[in-house]
């Protein structure tokens, strides 16, 4: 047992040691190639390096699985005023075994002040277009086309489709307008235009008071949140200026392995009401993992497993206890991987013991703890697609 434990503790330290290595690809942007043409790694975090274009301070990159809309998005941003030659991300989510991947590279540099300027009036007049259309006066007052939750949220769709090609510097996403505009657009319920003198229906535009006193609100309204608009682009600003795009891109192919498992167990035995003798023994077997654990932790700790005792038992008494179809005693049932090589088992063991009071010989199921180190089957060996 003393020699297990050793084993146990030495493994673990080579391992971890061994899994504690990051894997790392270059990213061609003047061929657009990536990792040399090679398949990426697969089930494992890994880099992405690549050259800087001059004046580049950010690169983001989105990673999708091909045919997909959804997935993953990195981004790397050049460190204050450090000069910087290459980027590195971390793919800290692993792609899939033997799958397709699109990979779409975005190089974003500073905004001058003209495109701000640009963007923030692009942004304002569709902000101003989008209020005056969706409003309407009426002679009881201003009524919105939509709910104002829904306005709010069609307003901030605005402001994030034509910031598309755009990215704040500091990282901060626009997160919606403040309270302020909120409290702004319900102040259009508590409007009564009955309170503005002169009928909405006259002729004469200018002494339409009716209409000025709505036109105020929608004034005000509108530069509420243009002014957040303004506040939040502020001089921190990023533009797209080059986009490069890996299509349906491989990932490596991993061989199929079967986990073996090498421990000690104990067994309880209950001969008599009172009386429980404890057997132990070491036992081999393998498991199967009830899912991957780069995708799913718990079910991938946890596994199906069985196999053997590599030793028949004997009681205190003097009686002999042993396996009853083969010769030696079988286990199944349920492990759990901690600590990446060591799985602890629970389950039930078949023996063949004398019955109490000796009477003859028969098969118990009787249930069983144990520790075992967990090794591949496939360990060592190079991955091939």
């Amino acid at each position: 047992m003393k020699s297990f434990i050793l084993l146990t503790l030495f493994s673990y330290c080579i391992i971890h040691s061994i899994d504690a290595q990051v894997t790392g690809v270059r990213f061609n942007i003047i061929s657009n190639e990536i990792n040399n043409n090679r398949a990426l790694p697969s089930e494992e975090r890994f880099y992405i390096s690549g050259q800087l274009p001059i004046g580049v301070e950010m690169v983001s990159l989105d990673v999708f699985k091909t045919g997909k809309r959804s997935g993953q998005s990195y981004n790397w941003r050049k460190a204050f005023d450090f000069e910087a030659n290459d980027f590195e991300i971390l793919i800290s989510n692993p792609l899939r075994n033997n799958e397709n991947y699109d990979l779409i590279f975005q190089y974003f540099i500073r905004a001058d002040e003209q495109q701000i300027d640009f963007v923030n009036d692009a942004i304002t007049k569709n902000l101003e277009a989008y209020i005056r259309g969706n409003f309407e006066v009426r002679k009881s007052g201003i009524k919105s086309n939509n709910g104002l939750g829904v306005v709010q949220n069609q307003l901030e769709q605005i402001v994030i489709q034509g910031l598309m090609d755009y990215r704040n510097f500091l990282g901060r996403d626009f997160n919606g307008f403040s309270d302020v505009v909120t409290q702004k657009l319900n102040q259009s319920k508590q409007l009564k235009l009955k309170r503005a003198n002169l009928n909405i229906l006259r002729k004469n535009a200018g002494d339409n008071t009716k209409a000025q006193y709505a036109d105020k609100y929608l004034e005000e309204l509108t530069a509420t949140v243009s002014n957040e608009v303004k506040q939040y682009l502020g001089n921190n600003l990023l533009v797209l200026a080059d986009e490069r795009k890996v299509l349906n891109y491989i990932t490596e192919k991993k061989q199929n392995s079967l986990p073996l498992n090498f421990g000690y167990a104990t067994i309880p035995i209950k001969r008599q009401l009172f009386s429980t003798e404890y057997l132990h023994g070491p036992y081999v077997g393998f498991s199967v993992p009830l899912g991957n654990r780069n995708f799913t932790k718990f079910l991938g700790n946890a596994s199906f497993s069985t196999g053997i005792f590599l030793t028949n038992f004997e009681a205190s008494s003097g009686e002999s206890i042993k396996g009853d179809l083969i010769g030696l005693p079988i286990y199944a049932g349920l492990g759990y991987k901690v600590f990446q090589v060591f799985r602890f088992n629970i389950g039930a063991v078949m023996l063949n013991m004398d019955e109490v009071g000796g009477t003859g010989r028969q098969t118990y199921i009787q249930p069983f703890a144990g520790l075992s180190l967990e090794f591949n089957l496939w360990l060592g060996l190079k991955n091939r697609r």
